[in-house]
């Protein structure tokens, strides 16, 4: 746990089981050196709040990384045989934190993102797309922008504290990416036709 407290991170495990399975599960192991918590009265209370309770009453396999304002900064949803990738989650943690990126972790500088230009006035509506690495509708909006020619520029508020800011102004208060501004016009979320209407594009 020495990684993650230099990067000044506390780690909480939830489990939707009981605190007997929990116990059992840690002594398997050969215990754990982080708390576990119980989310098995009332079931799966926690993890509904986070939207990752199945309707079976089981939960999703998630990472969730919450600053010290209670802002949900990171989410990773993965399948239970995946391993989270470390080298994201321990840049991510460094970012909000401005901090060092433990070396044994990631023993190289990242390469810089590419980011695409922003278009010039002659060549059509210039959008901005607000957006952070592990969205799963950033992802989308990607593909479906680049499928279709259209020139757009992103920008990463994980890492531009500054763009998250705007962002909350504009959402009531959450980072919610991802928000899209179109020459001045706000869409918040990947909403298809409200994007295809501020860029003149016929569906």
């Amino acid at each position: 746990m020495d990684r993650f407290e230099r990067v000044n991170t506390q780690v909480l495990g939830i489990s939707v089981d009981s605190k007997d399975c929990l116990a059992a599960w840690a002594e398997n192991l050969g215990g754990v050196t982080y708390p576990l918590l119980s989310d098995f009265w009332p079931h799966g209370e926690v993890a509904q709040k986070f939207g990752v309770l199945r309707s079976d009453g089981k939960s999703e396999r998630a990472l969730f990384v919450i600053d010290k304002l209670g802002i949900i900064r990171y989410v990773d949803v993965h399948d239970i045989d995946d391993q989270p990738d470390n080298e994201v989650l321990f840049r991510e943690l460094a970012a909000i934190e401005g901090v060092p990126v433990p070396q044994e972790i990631i023993p190289s500088a990242p390469a810089k993102p590419t980011v695409p230009a922003q278009p010039d006035a002659a060549q059509g509506p210039a959008l901005v797309m607000y957006c952070t690495d592990w969205c799963p509708g950033c992802r989308r909006a990607r593909v479906y922008l680049k499928e279709n020619n259209i020139t757009f520029r992103e920008v990463n508020i994980a890492r531009d504290r500054a763009a998250a800011a705007q962002v909350r102004n504009w959402t009531g208060g959450y980072e919610t990416t991802p928000t899209f501004d179109i020459n001045g016009s706000i869409v918040v979320t990947f909403d298809v036709d409200k994007i295809n209407k501020l860029l003149g594009i016929k569906a």
